[in-house]
C-alpha cells in the first residue's frame, strides 16, 4: 500500500504531520512533497459559510464531510497546484477515501473530523447514523459545521512488525494517521482534541495501546507527541519493521502508548 504525508502545524514554519494512510492512487503517485523544508504554505477553498462559533466537537466522519477531509488533506500538503491539477487531486484524494475505508475481517478503520461551529449534540439531522455508505455514517447534519482537522485510526496493522514465523497481524494495537489541521485553525489545541478521541475510540475497540509513525526531521511533531504521553520505540537493530511509504529519504520515529481503560473522550 502507498502512502503520502499529511499533517498539522504548530509553528508556521514546520508542519506536523503522521504518515497517510489513504491508499495512493495512479495519479497520487505522481505527486510528491516538493518543500524539503516542511513549510506548509496550505491554499484553502472560498469559504461562502463563516464560522459563526468557535466550538471543536471531535466525532467520526459521515459522507457529507468527505470532500472537505480530502480539502483539507490536499490543501496542506499540495499547495503548488493550482486548478485544474489542485481540482483533479482533490477528487483522487475522494475516491481514495471513500474506498480505503475497507478492511480486512475483524479489523476496524475510522476518519476521526475536528469540526468548528457545530452542535455537539448534533439538534438538526436527518439519516440514520446506523447506515454506513463507503464505511461512513449516513447521518446529515442541518448544522455540521466546517472540518478543520482529520485523523484516521484504524487496527489494520500495515505498520506494525508482525509477528511469529507466520507473519501475522498484531492485534490489540490502534495505529494513527492522517493527522492534518487546516493552516487558519492551528495552535489551537485541535490536534490534542483528535488524538484523544482516538485513543477512546481505540479504548472503546478494545485496544491496549496505540501507535504512530512521526518524521524524524519534525521535533515539533515528536514534542506533541510525548506531551500526550508517546514514548519513542527502538527498532533493534537488523529488523526490517515496516514504515509508510513516502519519500526515500525520509525517517521515520516509530511512538506508541498505553491505553487505560478509564480514559474518557
Amino acid at each position: 500500500m502507498w502512502t503520502i504525508p499529511l499533517g498539522i502545524s504548530v509553528s508556521p514554519k514546520l508542519p506536523l504531520f503522521s504518515p497517510s494512510r489513504f491508499p495512493q492512487s495512479s495519479l497520487s503517485r505522481h505527486f510528491s512533497r516538493s518543500d524539503s523544508t516542511g513549510i506548509c504554505k496550505a491554499s484553502q477553498a472560498v469559504e461562502i459559510f463563516p464560522i459563526i462559533s468557535p466550538e471543536i466537537v471531535v466525532r467520526e466522519a459521515r459522507i457529507e464531510d468527505c470532500w472537505e477531509v480530502a480539502e483539507t488533506h490536499c490543501s496542506s500538503f499540495f499547495p503548488e497546484y493550482s486548478f485544474p491539477l489542485d481540482f483533479v487531486l482533490r477528487l483522487d484524494r475522494l475516491l481514495a477515501l471513500v474506498f480505503g475505508l475497507s478492511v480486512p475481517n475483524g479489523c476496524r478503520r475510522t476518519c476521526l473530523v475536528a469540526v468548528t461551529g457545530a452542535s455537539e449534540d448534533d439538534t438538526f439531522c436527518i439519516g440514520d447514523e446506523d447506515l454506513k455508505i463507503a464505511g461512513f455514517g449516513a447521518k446529515i447534519s442541518l448544522n455540521k459545521g466546517y472540518v478543520a482537522g482529520i485523523l484516521t485510526l484504524d487496527t489494520v496493522a500495515d505498520f506494525l512488525p508482525r509477528k511469529g514465523p507466520l507473519r501475522q497481524r498484531r492485534t490489540g494495537i490502534a495505529y494513527v494517521s492522517n493527522v492534518a489541521v487546516r493552516e487558519r485553525f492551528r495552535r489551537k489545541g485541535i490536534a490534542k482534541k483528535l488524538i484523544a478521541k482516538a485513543e477512546a475510540q481505540a479504548i472503546s475497540w478494545g485496544c491496549r495501546s496505540i501507535a504512530l509513525h512521526c518524521d524524524l526531521n519534525n521535533p515539533g511533531a515528536t514534542n506533541l507527541y510525548r506531551s500526550q504521553g508517546f514514548r519513542s520505540i527502538k527498532v533493534p537493530e537488523g529488523a526490517k519493521w515496516p514504515q509508510p511509504r513516502t519519500s526515500p529519504d525520509m525517517q521515520f520515529n516509530f511512538m506508541m502508548k498505553l491505553l487505560h481503560k478509564n480514559r474518557t473522550s
